[in-house]
């Protein structure tokens, strides 16, 4: 683990074409740091963020250092509802910290400004899911006030 950065210096703002191999990296593995130079860009990832990037309800956020250094980064997608008074909702997935940067509050913080980033919009609720073997990510969500209120399901195509 490196020194814990200055949170303050910490920014949270829509992902950029530039910034697709460092989200990438951090989507490789979880236990250690990918250096983003080394990781391939291929045409259905260009084609994934070219859609996200182009629709207003789905955004790649990233975390970054004073120095533009991608720490950490999610995926929101807003879904219009009928309940919670016809609201909106956001989901968030691919949540990642870089596995050097852990431990220090970038997570904490990076939620926390998405959180806030989605109260702005008018959402009122905050969803997610999480793989049933991240015990520690389970840990990190109730501590930040989520609930474990639903079972998931899901069904690969």
């Amino acid at each position: 683990m490196t020194a814990t950065p200055d949170l303050a210096a910490a920014v949270l703002r829509p992902a950029t074409r530039g910034d697709l191999s460092a989200v990438l990296a951090l989507l490789a593995d979880e236990e250690r740091v990918v250096d983003p130079a080394g990781v391939s860009v291929g045409e259905a990832h260009e084609r994934a963020f070219a859609a996200i990037e182009a629709d207003a309800r789905n955004e790649v956020l990233v975390l970054v250092d004073g120095a533009g250094t991608v720490l950490g980064c999610l995926q929101a997608t807003y879904i219009p509802g009928l309940g919670k008074g016809g609201a909106e909702r956001v989901l968030i997935e691919a949540v990642r910290v870089r596995a050097d940067r852990r431990g220090g509050g970038l997570g904490r913080a990076l939620m926390g400004l998405a959180v806030e980033r989605a109260k702005a919009r008018g959402c009122a609720l905050v969803q997610l899911t999480s793989d049933k073997r991240r015990a520690d990510a389970h840990r990190f969500y109730l501590g930040l006030g989520f609930e474990a209120s639903h079972e998931g399901f899901k069904l690969s195509l």
